[in-house]
């Protein structure tokens, strides 16, 4: 790379995937044996690695540097970075200057974990689709379960939901589960509500009970006792004569649902509900029979109160799943209108699994190809923090410089604390449809703790066939199923010692 007299000398590289990580600089011997001062930008899109932070784009250097000058040494080896990235521009600063670039290598911070859980059909989009979810998740399982790589490097428990599902799905048991739990646990003294968020410490609870079902690590469970019997008891606080949740701190589902606050307080309300009959099964479990019938009766008295959710996707869909709304007219009614429109990548995950309460799992299969899909078409290799299906009309893909009447989609969209090259492009909470596909579409259901028994009830929905495999304590479930002319399904299952398979 050689800078003249007036110009400087640039390159931009493209390492083909989003990693979590940096680079190494190989350099060769100067003219002038001397270190050499340039610019480093990672980057999640061609035009993120391209921009400058200029306090109005968001690009910036929060949680991780992602844009910063050094000087490389002459024949050496430099190593920088530590992000989220995929493309990385290296500027020469100085004016009559050469630089030997020998390699630029990218160094990739992962887990060395097998994907014990697999899925294929004969739809290639949602083959990679699957892996995708399961990859953006992957990255994220870094000392912590992070929220992203590039910017909220951190443990947001309610985000973690849809994460820790993916992780059951794929990759079976792993430390940073119970890591990142026990980590904001111990952060949020009662009555301090997680990240600030009084929802998320409901995801908490309801996370446990998920976590302990797939895994079924007892004494892990019981060392939750002291907190989640505590936080129950503050829960049980909030809950007024008339079965209405009344949470305070900051009330919350996703960033899309936070300004319409009729649906806010109907997925609220249901959150509640789920939490009380998950905090019933665990105390059942944990043999304290005083606490699992206060939660009992906390979830009726909850169920007398019916929120209007006021066309809200998240509201409705937890609102299925809670009980609280029949799924077919929820379906019918918010769900399926639009198709696409006012997803989310966070609260799809539930969406997807209300319209299959719905039976509706052609719809739901439609859906991930469309909406996820579409991340895939702009050139995505991980999911993103938020996606709007509106967003793609004469959208750049985030893998090319944008051309002359070109939208980038990168600086263009985003909204509150994700505006512009801000905006996270491997969010762990848009993994949903990973789970999904497994729950439904090979129709993996765990009915005991430990997934002692599971039950496989397939929905092809559209599809001749699938297969795939899944992760239990007691070894892989392989699962195959074939669509007849009939509509009836053959299934091929086979199941380790230890594990009931019921059909």
């Amino acid at each position: 790379m050689r800078s003249t007299t007036t110009d400087t000398a640039s390159i931009l590289l493209d390492f083909g995937r989003e990693l979590q990580g940096g680079i190494q600089i190989v350099t060769g011997q100067s003219p002038n044996n001397t270190p050499i001062r340039v610019r480093i930008r990672f980057g999640e899109s061609v035009s993120e690695a391209m921009c400058d932070i200029d306090g109005k784009n968001g690009a910036s250097n929060d949680h991780a540097m992602r844009d910063f000058e050094l000087k490389l040494p002459w024949l050496g080896v430099l190593e920088v970075g530590n992000s989220g990235f995929r493309f990385v521009r290296i500027d020469l600063l100085d004016t009559d200057v050469e630089l030997q670039l020998k390699e630029v290598l990218a160094i990739f911070n992962y887990r060395d974990i097998p994907y014990l859980g697999s899925f294929r059909c004969n739809d290639e989009r949602l083959n990679e689709i699957w892996m995708t979810g399961a990859y953006t998740v992957h990255l994220n399982m870094q000392e912590y379960l992070w929220d992203a790589i590039k910017r909220d490097r951190l443990v947001w428990v309610g985000d973690l939901h849809p994460e820790i599902m993916t992780v059951n799905t794929v990759f079976g048991y792993n430390e940073v589960v119970p890591k990142s739990l026990d980590l904001i646990r111990d952060a949020t003294p009662i009555p301090a509500w997680m990240n600030g968020i009084s929802s998320y410490s409901l995801w908490w609870i309801i996370i446990h009970r998920d976590w302990y079902f797939y895994q079924g690590n007892l004494d892990y469970l019981k060392e939750q006792k002291t907190y989640l019997t505590q936080l129950i008891n503050h829960l049980l606080t909030k809950i007024d004569a008339n079965g209405k949740e009344t949470l305070d701190g900051m009330r919350f589902l996703d960033w899309p649902s936070s300004e319409n606050q009729k649906g806010v307080d109907a997925g609220l309300q249901a959150l509640m509900v789920q939490t009380m009959d998950c905090g019933k099964e665990l105390f059942s479990i944990l043999k304290d029979n005083e606490m699992a019938k206060k939660c009992e009766d906390a979830a009726v008295r909850l169920r007398t109160y019916r929120p209007d959710h006021n066309q809200s996707k998240q509201a409705a869909a937890l609102m299925t799943l809670s009980g609280l709304m029949d799924a077919k007219t929820a379906n019918n009614e918010v769900l399926s209108i639009g198709g696409s429109k006012n997803f989310s990548t966070f609260y799809g995950y539930y969406m997807l699994k209300a319209m299959a309460a719905a039976g509706d799992y052609t719809n739901a299969l439609d859906r991930i190809r469309e909406f996820w899909g579409a991340m895939l078409d702009l050139g995505a290799t991980s999911f993103w923090e938020d996606f709007n299906i509106e967003w793609i009309k004469n959208a750049a893909r985030i893998d090319e410089i944008v051309s002359e009447g070109k939208v980038d989609v990168h600086k263009s969209y985003g909204n509150y604390c994700y505006k512009g090259y801000r905006h996270s492009f491997c969010h762990g909470w848009a993994s949903g449809p990973t789970s999904y596909l497994s729950e439904y579409v090979l129709g993996v259901k765990v009915i005991e703790p430990g997934s002692k028994v599971v039950k496989i009830e397939p929905h092809l929905g559209d599809l001749q066939w699938a297969e795939g495999t899944f992760p239990t304590p007691y070894g892989i479930i392989k699962i195959r199923h074939e669509q007849r002319n009939d509509g009836s399904v053959k299934s091929t299952i086979k199941a380790p010692k230890g594990v009931k398979v019921i059909k």
